[in-house]
């Protein structure tokens, strides 16, 4: 079994951390260790790394940028590493011990936001910097975006990728920059810059930002991506197809429309499911067979979409990818899937009836049904 991550939280981490920060003027090392310890091991991950920094906090000379610079010289000297949460070695803070650092920073820093973002530019060489930042997107919007429109030509690409990754409307985590979902078109200039960066990193970043935009604002990230696919290299195409993977899951239109996506019509599809009754634990056959009855070949993107019951009797609906094909004229198309049905973190199943559906190219063509049971529970 996988150690549990919150174990990288841990009195190791914590005493190679005040090894270092005992160089600064005025730390109590002895208090900072003494109070990041205590309970830690009744604590999840972040209430860890919450802990750390409150004694970060508690233990460091209250005069919070004249630390900024002292705080620096702590860090590892190697810069242009993967972020692979390597621990601090004897030259410097490193990886998981900087998350601390970050929330302190980025809790006691937002009245000095430009010696903050400052320091978190060289703090996120050494680790991500993508949630110390957001409150700075937040509280300080014009001043950060400044910073960020510097942070994408900057030689180190994890600077760079700290300028779309921490700007994220949406960040899995992080607060929500409310700002960015109602209007993100300050974000767009820092993406396009950053679109065609030699790090896939990087890029991947720039496709996450946009597939978060594109959960307020469809039309607009399918705009971009016809824009941005014209003439596009390899890797941008990937970008492109990353950022849209939440809009094509949907079946939005238009940026169907920009994959080459056209409308299902003048096609034949059946969808079968087997068995027509079936227990929680087994597993139910999805059979699905097109036919393209048109002159021309067809390009299809097949989704399967369930429709499973919840507790309060409505259906809830799961997308899950199929295939992606040409579809030649007059040769039908069988495609099989097998979905074993058992309860999971993120759904429970409910005894009745389920439905199975088939969506071609983001609409709904056939349909199926079965019948869940759910094993008989003990008596008392």
């Amino acid at each position: 079994m996988a150690e549990p991550l919150k174990n990288l939280f841990n009195p190791d981490l914590i005493h190679s951390m005040g090894q270092h920060l005992a160089r600064i003027d005025g730390f109590d090392r002895a208090a900072f260790e003494a109070t990041a310890v205590t309970g830690l091991g009744d604590l999840e991950m972040m209430q860890r790394s919450a802990q750390i920094a409150k004694a970060l906090a508690a233990s460091l000379p209250p005069d919070f940028p004249a630390i900024l610079g002292p705080l620096a010289e702590r860090l590892h000297p190697e810069t242009q590493n993967p972020i692979d949460g390597a621990p601090p070695d004897d030259r410097g803070l490193r990886g998981w011990a900087l998350v601390p650092v970050g929330t302190y920073v980025a809790t006691h820093g937002l009245n000095h936001p430009a010696q903050s973002l400052a320091f978190l530019r060289q703090m996120t060489q050494r680790f991500s910097a993508e949630f110390a930042v957001r409150p700075f997107f937040r509280d300080h919007t014009g001043l950060t975006l400044e910073h960020a429109a510097a942070w994408v030509r900057d030689p180190n690409f994890h600077v760079r990728r700290m300028a779309s990754e921490g700007s994220r409307p949406r960040l899995p985590w992080g607060i929500r920059l409310t700002t960015f979902v109602d209007d993100p078109a300050p974000l767009i200039a820092l993406l396009e810059t950053l679109r065609d960066d030699g790090q896939e990193y990087v890029r991947r970043s720039v496709a996450n930002n946009l597939n978060d935009i594109a959960k307020d604002h469809p039309d607009l990230v399918a705009g971009i991506a016809a824009c941005w696919l014209q003439g596009s290299p390899p890797p941008r195409r990937k970008l492109v197809s990353h950022a849209c993977r939440s809009l094509i899951k949907s079946g939005h239109p238009e940026t169907l429309r920009v994959f080459g996506y056209g409308p299902p019509d003048r096609l034949t599809t059946r969808l079968d499911a087997t068995p027509q009754t079936i227990a929680l634990g087994q597993t139910l056959t999805l059979t699905a067979t097109l036919s393209n009855t048109g002159p021309a070949p067809r390009r299809v993107l097949v989704d399967l979409v369930m429709r499973f019951l919840r507790a309060d009797g409505s259906h809830g609906a799961k997308v899950f990818k199929w295939t992606e094909t040409g579809l030649p004229p007059g040769k039908p198309l069988t495609l099989t899937k097998r979905l074993p049905l058992r309860d999971v973190t993120t759904r429970r199943h409910y005894a009745g009836q389920q439905f199975a559906a088939l969506q071609v190219n983001g609409q709904i063509v056939a349909e199926t049904r079965f019948e869940l049971q759910l094993p008989a529970q003990p008596l008392p």
